[in-house]
């Protein structure tokens, strides 16, 4: 299975939420902006590790769903969305 990135650059993000529509993992943040919880998919039971600072989320996932992230981001109209495969 890969191992990649999702990072969402909150300075990008209008809080549009294409991207909920695409993957379940992103939700709406209390700042109103996505984020992403790998809880919060009640079919799958996902985990990743997800760091949340001012500028962006990023979370790091190792599972078959890269499809579903790669959907997300391109659903989103301000490019706010990048995912990318990592080393192990």
């Amino acid at each position: 299975m890969p191992r990649y990135e999702v990072t969402i650059e909150k300075a990008a993000c209008d809080g549009i939420f294409a991207c909920l529509t695409r993957d379940p993992r992103f939700i709406e943040g209390e700042d109103g902006l996505a984020t992403i919880d790998p809880t919060a998919d009640p079919v799958y039971d996902c985990e990743g590790e997800v760091t949340d600072n001012a500028e962006r989320v990023v979370a790091t996932f190792d599972d078959d769903r890269i499809d579903e992230a790669q959907q997300a981001a391109a659903a989103c109209p301000t490019n706010a969305i990048i995912v990318e495969e990592v080393g192990e």
